[in-house]
């Protein structure tokens, strides 16, 4: 996503060599993406850069924190969620033909004539990949997938639900 406006740009000039850190601060909104608001971002997200610029390359590490709105997959309870994620990208001055593998995402070729890096496909898709694959509750006992032994006993016979006693048996099934 190399648009004329990028929302999220790098001035490759204002670099200095060897290390630089930069941090912004943008709305979810701002990214105009429809995936990203269904996905529960609807706040600030911010990114911070750790960039290392030498003669041959720039690296960029860049770290993503939002607030997410989900819901709990199993009450569906309305669950808040402070996402973070990282990812690192080398960026390489050079001809296609020096490159030895086309095909690896993290390295990608840069003209030398370049004036800045377009970040914001790497930061919505690094935000999108923080997402959890399962989302539960923390102040409501029914929901936590991982229960110790412990805890598990101490429960009373009344506080079990029916889904405690179907696991209660499928663990003396297969043990």
């Amino acid at each position: 996503m190399h648009k004329e406006n990028a929302l999220i740009e790098i001035r490759i000039a204002g670099l200095g060599e060897g290390r630089n850190e930069i941090d912004l601060i943008c709305k979810a909104a701002d990214f105009n993406d429809e995936q990203l608001t269904a996905a529960g971002f609807t706040g600030d997200i911010k990114t911070s850069f750790f960039i290392v610029k030498s003669e041959s390359e720039i690296a960029v590490t860049l770290n993503t924190a939002a607030a997410a709105d989900l819901t709990c997959d199993i009450c569906l309870a309305p669950v808040t969620r402070e996402l973070a994620g990282s990812y690192t990208i080398h960026y390489v001055y050079g001809a296609e033909e020096e490159n030895e593998d086309p095909d690896d995402a993290d390295y990608r070729l840069l003209d030398r004539n370049a004036v800045s890096l377009d970040l914001t496909e790497e930061v919505r898709e690094t935000i999108m990949l923080s997402l959890p694959m399962k989302v539960t509750c923390t102040n409501n006992p029914d929901c936590r997938l991982f229960i110790t032994e412990n805890e598990h006993e101490g429960l009373d016979d009344h506080e079990k639900s029916s889904w405690h006693e179907s696991l209660e048996k499928l663990k003396s099934k297969y043990r």
